[in-house]
């Protein structure tokens, strides 16, 4: 097809389509290395994975008690957390959380695998996972 025709065939297009239920744009406010706080349950974590919308199960969602339950277009976060009791693995979404503000370092066993040096309360990415 020549440009002339691609013209012609564009310009017969009578109707074209919008996108009525995209998401909302948002921007991560972490990044990955960096610590923070949930806002409600004060448990402690450091990202290592970012989702740009909620991408968890319907099962997970709905296991949220209703008052406490986040909008699903903003960031969520996987973190490695630490309550001072238990270690584990937490996805928050950006609303319930805030930078730790700490120098404290986060006591999970996993932290120690995919970052290196905790520096001016952030991890940095072990060399060999970037790409």
């Amino acid at each position: 097809m020549n440009q002339a025709q691609a013209r012609k065939s564009f310009s017969s297009v009578t109707h074209i389509p919008t996108i009525s239920a995209a998401h909302r744009v948002s921007h991560a406010h972490f990044g990955i290395g960096e610590k923070v706080r949930h806002r409600l349950l004060g448990f402690r974590g450091v990202v290592f994975d970012i989702d740009p919308v909620f991408s968890n199960s319907e099962e997970w969602y709905e296991a949220i008690p209703e008052a406490m339950r986040p909008e699903r277009d903003q960031p969520f976060y996987h973190l490695f957390a630490d309550n001072g009791e238990a270690t584990y693995l937490a996805y928050v979404s950006q609303q319930n959380l805030v930078a730790d503000g700490t120098d404290e370092p986060i006591d999970h066993p996993a932290v120690t695998a995919l970052f290196g040096e905790h520096r001016g309360g952030h991890y940095a990415l072990d060399p060999s996972y970037w790409h």
